[in-house]
């Protein structure tokens, strides 16, 4: 079990190495890395199912919910945002015309 203080210093250095990274992605790949980047999604949900397994106070459990349905909903909003992106791509002509 990692204590407290580990786990707040854990969360602080995540938030800063995550801020750093998207802050020199450029606006124009923003969609395309984030809905390439959906499995990073899956293992934040993952990790967050984890931590509301193992939520013992009503407000761990709280918090542990909001964050695997935030977790969930950013999944499941990258597909969403791949699927978009691949329809871009499709030709418009139909299969029968020249």
């Amino acid at each position: 079990m990692i204590s407290g203080e580990i786990a707040l210093y854990l969360f602080m250095l995540a938030a800063f190495t995550g801020h750093e990274i998207i802050s020199r992605v450029p606006v124009i790949l923003h969609t395309p890395l984030m809905s390439g980047s959906n499995f990073v999604h899956g293992i934040v949900l993952v990790g967050a199912m984890i931590a509301l397994g193992e939520a013992t106070t009503p407000v761990q459990q709280v918090i542990g919910f909001i964050g695997v349905f935030l977790g969930a909903g950013n999944a499941a909003g990258g597909y969403v945002v791949t699927e978009r992106m691949l329809e871009m791509f499709k030709s418009s002509k139909k299969e029968g015309a020249k």
